[in-house]
């Protein structure tokens, strides 16, 4: 064999060899890049978020605001199919719609809206006011109206000094199949600077 041709042989082996070389790492880099989207993609899934509030003067919406601000979260709005006055919310007055319904074990208000997409969400996050030291009745029709298995929920409620007391043991009772964590009562003078302190808590 002459030394021409055996030169010839030589260069298109290393030719061959180096083509190989490269189709392996890009697979690999391939590969590898798959591999971080698909566990970028079940991070976020298990980061799916949603916040859910009703409020009746407002303070429970910016806190809970301020929660879907900090998570870049979804959020929903509890409506009641007939909305309070001021007068219904009188707690001095043991004839208000709100003291009544209290008062009224059976008492399930009406939603206007509903969760089509629940099912997507694997932590809630459960705001609403606290009525002479319980949750208002509209939380409890939330509650049966919609199917928390497999979920994580998070209260938190609003109240001037009302703590969160036993209204969230009431509707953690309502939530089976649920893991709840230990709520939060913020006041009407909370800022979100305190509410993001106690998310940075929560190890979401």
């Amino acid at each position: 064999m002459g030394v021409r041709r055996l030169k010839k042989i030589i260069t298109i082996l290393t030719i061959i060899f180096g083509l190989f070389i490269s189709c392996s790492n890009g697979n690999a880099e391939s590969s590898n890049k798959d591999t971080k989207v698909s566990s970028e993609n079940t991070q976020n899934k298990a980061k799916k978020v949603l916040v859910v509030y009703f409020s009746s003067t407002g303070n429970t919406k910016r806190v809970a605001e301020f929660i879907s601000s900090d998570l870049k979260s979804e959020i929903f709005e509890i409506i009641p199919e007939i909305a309070y006055t001021s007068n219904d919310l009188n707690w001095r007055d043991s004839n208000s719609r709100s003291m009544k319904e209290l008062s009224d074990e059976s008492a399930r208000p009406e939603i206007k809206n509903k969760i089509k997409n629940l099912s997507q969400y694997n932590t809630i996050f459960l705001g609403y006011p606290i009525w002479s030291g319980e949750a208002p009745k509209i939380m409890l029709t939330f509650m049966e109206s919609n199917d928390f298995t497999g979920k994580t929920v998070i209260p938190f409620v609003t109240s001037d000094s009302s703590g969160i007391g036993s209204s969230a043991k009431k509707l953690e009772k309502l939530g089976k199949g649920a893991t709840w964590k230990e709520g939060r009562r913020f006041s009407a003078g909370s800022t979100e600077e305190e509410v993001k302190e106690w998310i940075s808590s929560l190890g979401l």
